[in-house]
């Protein structure tokens, strides 16, 4: 959780400030590069001695709505350690990116309307599909930035943004001269490319964020740049706020309650997922993951592209990484991210075998415990790669085994 989301729901959920520590001066100083957390510990608990500092007198008094009261211990920040790399002379970042531009290959990222096109190095396209009566296909398209408008990153140091609660470094790449936007008098559509290091990525989209009107952030993951010690991961803690609850109030408050059950209420088999296109992908946990595309006449089109097989995805994962993850607080490993395998789908044409596709199953946070991001890339024909990003899977990610296997409750 970031600064500014901590805000948001210290905002949401303890709204009415009772005191703030005399030699704080008000809140403490919170940026959007450090990551934090809410937990809320028993009576019992006791501030801990090793890790990130805390005081006794650095502390906020909080009430929620439902006259619920709380004491919340604040962490003492400190900034982070330099990395010692600056006797490398490698290739620039640049130049290991240069095989993905002159590859002209593009990643997909499909979101609930649109789904979004990254070819490296040459534009960046947001396009939706769809069909009219008279079964003509229709696009709604916008280019959010072109080759012809290109440049890349010239500051000296390393940027590095918080992303996915981890300070990141990346290497960024400018796009401009779009499709021109109506709301900025016709001004060109422009975006920057921010391309992060992550060594078991595909080139993939992890996240396309408008920042201005109708200027845009795309977030890519690629492994060519893990080459280059500058830029790769450098896990950054999370720094915890202990809020111990006062007065009889409950250990946390009733609404906080209330979310987490409805979110263990999603976690209840069988869970689904859709993304919304021209084809459409159905991944049914445990079960199957299918593409179709449905037609008034002719009806629903169904393509299996795999199959859920306990077994068999057993033997892969001993073979590949099934899990990922990063560090808490505390110095112990969290889950990440879960991989599965579905085999045994329907046989290619172009390859004469199976399809095959291996899930990825990622934590997304979001203000909607409902909202799903679902992406598909083919990096070799008919083998697949369908990205599904919820909510919903943050609660479960910690109860996978050493194939990823997952621990759901019906």
């Amino acid at each position: 959780m970031t600064a500014g989301l901590l805000m948001v729901v210290v905002g949401g959920l303890l709204d009415v400030c009772s005191g703030v520590s005399a030699n704080r001066g008000g809140y403490p100083t919170f940026t959007d590069e450090i990551p934090f957390k809410i937990t809320w510990p028993g009576p019992e608990f006791t501030l801990p001695t090793s890790g990130v500092l805390y005081k006794e007198e650095d502390y906020v008094i909080m009430t929620t709505t439902e006259k619920e009261k709380y004491k919340c211990h604040l962490p003492s920040l400190r900034p982070g350690e330099e990395g010692s790399d600056k006797d490398y002379a490698g290739p620039t970042p640049g130049e290991l990116l240069e095989p993905l531009f002159k590859r002209s290959s593009c990643s997909y990222r499909i979101e609930s309307y649109w789904t979004y096109e990254v070819c490296h190095g040459k534009h960046i396209r947001q396009y939706h599909e769809e069909k009219d009566t008279g079964q003509k296909i229709n696009v709604q398209e916008y280019f959010l930035g072109n080759m012809a408008q290109k440049s890349t990153s010239t500051e000296t140091g390393v940027p590095t943004k918080n992303i996915e609660g981890q300070l990141t470094p990346y290497f960024s790449l400018e796009m401009g001269n779009g499709t021109p936007c109506v709301l900025k008098q016709n001004t060109a559509r422009s975006s920057s490319v921010l391309y992060v290091c992550h060594p078991e990525a595909k080139h993939e989209i992890l996240s396309v964020a408008e920042v201005t009107t109708c200027e845009y952030e795309v977030v890519v993951l690629t492994p060519l740049l893990c080459a280059h010690p500058k830029y790769r991961f450098k896990s950054s803690p999370v720094n915890a706020i202990f809020c111990q609850s006062l007065a009889g109030s409950p250990l946390q408050p009733q609404k906080l309650a209330m979310l987490d059950k409805e979110q263990e209420d999603l976690l209840k088999p069988p869970f689904r997922a859709s993304g919304v296109g021209w084809w459409k992908y159905e991944f049914c946990y445990g079960k199957h993951v299918h593409q179709y595309h449905e037609e008034k006449e002719q009806g629903k089109n169904i393509v299996v592209v795999g199959s859920w097989n306990i077994e068999e995805h057993i033997d892969w994962a001993k073979k590949n990484v099934a899990r990922s993850y990063q560090l808490k607080d505390d110095g112990v490993q969290k889950v990440k991210l879960v991989s599965h395998f579905y085999g045994h789908g329907d046989v290619c044409d172009l390859t004469g075998k199976p399809r095959q596709v291996t899930v990825k199953l990622k934590c997304k946070e979001s203000d909607s415990p409902h909202a799903v991001t679902v992406y598909m890339l083919e990096p070799q024909t008919c083998q697949y790669i369908l990205g599904v990003e919820s909510p919903v899977i943050c609660r479960i990610l910690d109860t996978a085994d050493e194939h990823g296997l997952l621990s759901i409750s019906s």
